[in-house]
């Protein structure tokens, strides 16, 4: 007898079972879970709204076509989201659930990512403006001055921000050991301009309720961990009132482009960034290393044919003009300016 396809109140059941086996077996990560939560319930939302029964192929696809037109996802946020709905299709096939084999997921195209994915970085001058707009007077403009000064200045994901405890902190040894994707640890050097940043945030976590009690490294106003929600969300408002103007949207995520960007215009060797930035392989990092429009720049005059133009101009041996046709086109046009 052929398996029917899995009813959606079947299908959501085992939410908590695969966010407790991915936790125990996986050692997935909190930002990760909550990641893989969020498409779930993503989803779950659209199936309830268009009453969709049972989970085919039809109600995947047209669930593809609800990110992209009405949420005006990109291909790596969709294809991120199909993962995750796949992931625990394969879950429920180990757990022999009815219907469970039936799921289209894996049977999902992806979706090609064109060049607009390439990740933006901000130039130097734009991520002075950015720290300098944080009010350093307040307490709370200490702490989010270090939370972003570690992104930019050591490379740090957000969710590495989030993770660090005071015991990460080794300011004698002058180090930072930060747990990465996977529950990979890399020790990192602090700088002079970090060690200041980060005494001045030690001084300030004093006074946030139960600083005495909390081992984690940032506190929020109510005395818990702070979240990964709350360092977004004060970025973006830093952001707008920075005034800095940009073709491409920016988020913390953009200071760890930044980092990745400015050393590789440095010439920093790869291998160096994909430690820093704490990847398994170059492939990786490569995505993070786009040159700098002034490092374009740079190179474009560094052309043999431009340099050797730039000299006649300069010596007056090669004259600019109009060609004749421009010329006397433009002499019309300026008559009929003046007869009008």
């Amino acid at each position: 007898m052929t398996e029917l396809a899995l009813k959606t109140e079947n299908f959501f059941k085992h939410i908590d079972s695969f966010v407790d086996y991915r936790k125990e077996i996986y050692e997935a990560s909190d930002q990760t879970i909550r990641s893989n939560l969020i498409d779930l319930n993503l989803f779950k939302e659209f199936t309830e709204k268009q009453n969709y029964n049972t989970i085919t192929g039809p109600v995947v696809m047209k669930y593809q076509v609800h990110l992209k037109h009405d949420r005006m996802n990109v291909g790596s946020s969709i294809n991120r989201k199909i993962f995750t709905l796949r992931s625990y299709g394969q879950y429920l096939s180990l757990l022999e659930v009815e219907g469970a084999k039936r799921l289209p997921f894996r049977d999902i195209l992806k979706i090609r990512g064109g060049y607009k994915n390439i990740p933006q970085a901000l130039s130097l001058d734009q991520i002075k403006v950015l720290f300098e707009s944080i009010d350093r007077s307040t307490y709370l403009g200490i702490r989010d001055y270090c939370i972003y000064a570690l992104m930019y200045n050591l490379g740090l994901r957000i969710g590495e921000v989030y993770s660090l405890d005071l015991e990460d902190i080794d300011l004698k040894k002058r180090e930072i050991t930060v747990t990465g994707k996977g529950k990979k640890r890399r020790t990192l050097y602090l700088t002079d301009e970090m060690m200041e940043i980060i005494n001045d945030w030690l001084s300030a976590r004093k006074y946030f309720l139960n600083s005495e009690y909390l081992k984690c490294f940032f506190i929020s106003k109510k005395g818990n961990r702070l979240s990964i929600r709350t360092m977004e969300d004060n970025f973006k408002k830093i952001f707008i009132n920075s005034n800095i103007k940009t073709y491409f949207n920016v988020t913390c995520h953009t200071l760890r482009h930044s980092f990745a960007s400015h050393l590789n215009d440095e010439e920093v060797d790869i291998l160096v960034l994909q430690s820093l930035l704490g990847h398994s392989s170059t492939r990786s990092t490569e995505i993070y290393i786009h040159p700098s429009e002034q490092r374009i720049r740079q190179a474009l005059d560094r052309l043999p044919g431009v340099k050797y133009v730039s000299q006649l101009i300069a010596s007056g041996a090669l004259k600019l003009r109009f060609q004749k046709c421009y010329k006397k086109r433009m002499n019309i046009e300026l008559n009929e300016a003046l007869i009008t």
